[in-house]
């Protein structure tokens, strides 16, 4: 079993935390929290340690990882001085790339930067760009700070598999992995895992994967406009591969479907293999569902928001435990239009295409 500091100790004590410090710097995993989901740490300048979390997670080596780095105590500073904290991994700064940090970070923003030569070319999938960011949670800042050091980081569960959320969502996906620390930091808020940005052209910021930070919001904060991918008539080859931009990603072993604002029904209709057990996720604004026509089918609703913020921190969460119930079937409604939507539309895409069980899912694209 992986060893779990919930019982042992304080949430944030002193001690847990010298232990984790410790285990990376000895070349070994931490699985610990972060504002979006919990991520499997290993000490970023480790090659060996970065070769377990491929095994791991059972993640393709050229699949590049996030480091994650500490702001600084900022003491009487009126900004963090970004510059020192980012010199050993990337190559150069813009003024741009300057008012993002001091905009979003820490926080669930990741930014693409052409790599520093030191940089392992482990963790950057043998790209010359490098991701990072600065998670806001107060266990990952404590642990990077006192590791004094990049940690890589990617969701901590098997590759393309449902992100977690809590440490239970992690010991459960790890069940039987000896020597994996787990640091319990309660539910991740923000629920889903960060908004991407490339800088490493330097003509433009594109967005690589939506999150909850959006190009709205970034425009409001800092007046730089953000671009879809194709918008910035770059070579689309030439943009780099991040995380979670496989086509199935996400997924629960449970076969997930969309549906579209009023047609549960037909949506019912069109998995005439499903057997009879069937959750519905229906909108906390929308009346019950009127499902008399399928009396053979067991349906029952799960209430999820309306509210962007909040329908992701719970999305996970959600699929879960539905993944867990044994059901036949999960549908969910197809996100409304809108930017704060497209976090949400992005992973329940992708966990789409990539649920059922591994002989009728599409995990190899």
């Amino acid at each position: 079993m992986s060893r779990d500091t919930s019982d042992s100790a304080p949430l944030q004590s002193s001690a847990v935390i010298h232990e984790a410090v410790q285990t990376l710097r000895n070349g070994g995993l931490v699985a610990f929290p972060t504002e979006t989901v919990y991520g499997l740490g290993a000490d970023a300048r480790n090659p060996e340690a970065i070769k377990k979390i491929f095994t791991m997670k059972g993640r393709p080596s050229n699949h590049p990882l996030i480091v994650h780095l500490a702001a600084p105590d900022k003491f009487d500073q009126t900004q963090v001085d970004w510059v020192s904290v980012l010199a050993p991994w990337v190559r150069d700064l813009s003024e741009n790339a300057l008012k993002l940090m001091n905009a979003f970070w820490p926080g669930p923003l990741t930014l693409v930067f052409k790599k520093d030569k030191s940089v392992l070319s482990d963790l950057t999938g043998g790209q010359d760009t490098v991701a990072i960011r600065a998670p806001a949670h107060p266990v990952a800042q404590e642990l990077l700070r006192k590791f004094k050091g990049g940690v890589v980081a990617p969701s901590a569960n098997r590759f393309g598999k449902v992100s977690p959320t809590s440490a239970a969502d992690v010991r459960s996906e790890f069940e039987g992995e000896l020597g994996l620390m787990v640091l319990d930091g309660g539910d991740c808020e923000v629920g889903i895992e960060s908004t991407i940005i490339d800088l490493s052209s330097g003509d433009h910021a594109v967005l690589l994967r939506p999150g909850l930070i959006t190009p709205k919001a970034i425009f409001a904060k800092t007046g730089i406009k953000v671009y879809q991918v194709g918008e910035a008539l770059q070579d689309l080859d030439s943009l780099p591969r991040v995380s979670g931009s496989l086509k199935a990603h996400y997924a629960p072993t449970t076969p997930l479907r969309l549906y579209a604002p009023g047609r549960v029904l037909d949506a019912l209709s069109e998995f005439p293999d499903t057997k009879s057990r069937v959750a519905v996720a229906v909108w906390d604004s929308e009346s019950s569902l009127v499902l008399e026509d399928h009396p053979s089918i067991d349906v029952e609703e799960i209430i999820v928001s309306s509210d962007a913020a909040t329908f992701a921190s719970r999305l996970y969460r959600t699929l879960r435990d539905l993944d867990q119930q044994s059901w036949d079937l999960i549908l969910f409604p197809e996100s409304p239009a809108g930017e704060e939507w497209d976090g949400v539309r992005d992973r329940l895409q992708r966990a789409c295409f990539g649920s059922g069980p591994p002989s009728n899912n599409h995990d190899s694209n």
